[in-house]
C-alpha cells in the first residue's frame, strides 16, 4: 500500500430532487485503486477512514478456502457465495446456509448471528451464511464452536490474519469492533477498501478467483432479486464483482484488470451509495449506457415524482 501526502479533492454530492426541486443532500467520497495499492481516482480523501462492515465478507471467506474446508466438505461455489452475502432471508438463502452446516455436521443452533425481527431462525439473518462458513472452518481445524464470533478467536485471528497479508500491514494495525451480526469488522481508508476489491478483482490469487468466481456466478446469493449488488453483478456478466456494507458503504471490482472502487456516504445512507456507484461506474466505462439506464430506473428514479442526481466526478491524483 503505498502512503503519500493527504491529498483532499472535492467531494461528490447526491441530491433527491422532488420534482426537479432540491429537498435532500448526501456527501459522498470515493477512491479507485489498482492491485498493487496505488490511488488511481480520489474524490474526497483517499484515507478517510470507515468500518468496512459487509463489503468485508468476500476477505472472511479466506477462512474456508485456504484451510481446505471447501475440500472436505464438498462445499460449492453456490455456498461460497452465500458465505459472501447480505441475503435476503429468502427459502433459498437460509437452505444454502444449512447446507453448509449440514455437510460439516454442524448444528444450526451453534449460529449466533441474531433472529431477524418478524423472522423464526438465525438462518434467515443476512448474514448467516457467513456465521456457517466460519463454523464449517472451525469444525475442519477442530477449533471451538462456541465463541467463534469472539475477536480473540483462532478462527477470528485466521480471518484479520489473510485481511493484513492483503494490505501488507500488521494485523494490530486495523481497528475491529463488533458488527451488527456479532463477528468482527474492521476500520480501514478508503484506499484500503479499495486495494482489497482490486485484488479481489485481479485473478492473480487462485483463492480470491475462486471468490470471484461464486459472487458473480450466482449473484442471488450475495443479496437477492431487486439487490445492487445483484443487479450490478447479473447485469455485468462477470465484468464486475459487488459488495455493499452497512452506513453507506459499496465496493466493486473490475474483474481481469486489478482495480477497486471505494464508496462511503458520509451520513450512510443507502440510496446515495447506489446512485454514486451507478455515475462513477459510467463514468469510468466501466458499465455500459444500457446498463446504467436500467440500474437507474431501480436505483435512482425512486417515483414518480423524486430521483437522485450524483454531482461530480473523482480527480486523477
Amino acid at each position: 500500500m503505498t502512503r503519500g501526502k493527504r491529498t483532499q479533492t472535492p467531494l461528490l454530492e447526491v441530491h433527491l430532487l422532488r420534482e426537479g426541486i432540491l429537498e435532500s443532500s448526501h456527501q459522498v467520497e470515493a477512491t479507485v485503486c489498482d492491485s498493487k495499492g496505488r490511488v488511481l481516482l480520489v474524490a474526497g480523501s483517499s484515507e478517510s477512514s470507515a468500518f468496512m462492515r459487509s463489503a468485508l465478507k468476500p476477505f472472511q471467506a479466506l477462512a474456508v478456502t485456504t484451510t481446505g474446508t471447501i475440500q472436505k466438505y464438498g462445499l460449492s461455489d453456490r455456498d461460497l457465495a452465500i458465505i459472501c452475502s447480505s441475503h435476503q432471508g429468502k427459502i433459498e438463502h437460509a437452505r444454502q446456509a444449512f447446507n453448509i452446516l449440514w455437510r460439516a455436521d454442524v448444528d444450526p443452533l451453534a449460529l449466533q448471528c441474531p433472529i431477524p425481527t418478524g423472522r423464526k431462525n438465525r438462518l434467515e439473518h443476512n448474514c448467516s451464511g457467513k456465521h456457517a462458513g466460519a463454523l464449517a472452518v472451525c469444525q475442519n481445524l477442530d477449533l471451538p464452536l462456541h465463541n467463534y464470533i469472539k475477536h480473540s478467536h483462532p478462527v477470528q485471528q485466521l480471518i484479520l490474519g489473510k485481511i493484513s497479508e492483503l494490505l501488507g500491514m500488521p494485523g494490530a494495525e486495523l481497528l475491529g469492533a463488533q458488527d451488527d451480526c456479532g463477528m468482527p469488522t474492521y476500520q480501514m481508508q478508503l484506499q484500503q477498501m479499495a486495494h482489497l476489491y482490486a485484488q479481489l478483482a485481479a485473478g492473480t490469487s487462485l483463492d480470491l478467483e475462486r471468490i470471484t468466481r461464486a459472487m458473480t456466478y450466482y449473484p442471488r446469493m450475495i443479496g437477492g432479486e431487486g439487490a445492487f449488488d445483484t443487479e450490478l453483478m447479473r447485469l455485468s456478466e462477470g465484468e464486475l464483482v459487488s459488495k455493499s456494507g452497512a452506513e453507506g458503504i459499496q465496493c466493486i471490482g473490475r474483474v481481469g484488470e486489478g482495480m477497486g472502487l471505494a464508496i462511503k456516504v458520509k451520513d450512510g445512507a443507502r440510496r446515495a451509495k447506489c446512485a454514486t456507484a451507478i455515475h462513477l461506474l459510467k463514468q469510468m466505462g466501466w458499465i455500459s449506457p444500457a446498463i446504467s439506464e436500467t440500474l437507474c430506473d431501480m436505483f435512482v428514479q425512486l417515483s414518480s415524482f423524486t430521483r437522485l442526481e450524483t454531482v461530480g466526478e473523482m480527480s486523477i491524483l
